[in-house]
């Protein structure tokens, strides 16, 4: 797995830890998590990149995939395992 993943997060977000555990089931070891609720700076960065407020918001390389929903469509779609492999 070459392809960085970084996932904009919070504390307590159950959409969060299903995207994590969906990207660990497809092989992600390394996942650069960004707790917005921590950095306010981070989350109005994030709304700028995005336009979204809510959390997750998942980039794969330079994509942006978007949150939890997105991912899994992504996945079922036969799309998430060659954006991962780049």
């Amino acid at each position: 797995m070459t392809t960085e993943v970084i996932m904009y997060t919070t504390a307590v977000c159950p959409y969060c830890t299903r995207a994590e555990r969906l990207l660990e089931s497809k092989g992600v070891t390394e996942l650069k998590k960004i707790r917005v609720d921590l950095d306010p700076e981070q989350r109005m960065l994030m709304m700028q990149k995005t336009g979204r407020r809510t959390v997750p918001q998942i980039y794969i390389g330079d994509k942006h995939v978007g949150g939890f929903d997105d991912l899994y469509a992504l996945d079922q779609a036969g799309g998430l395992t060659p954006l991962l492999n780049g």
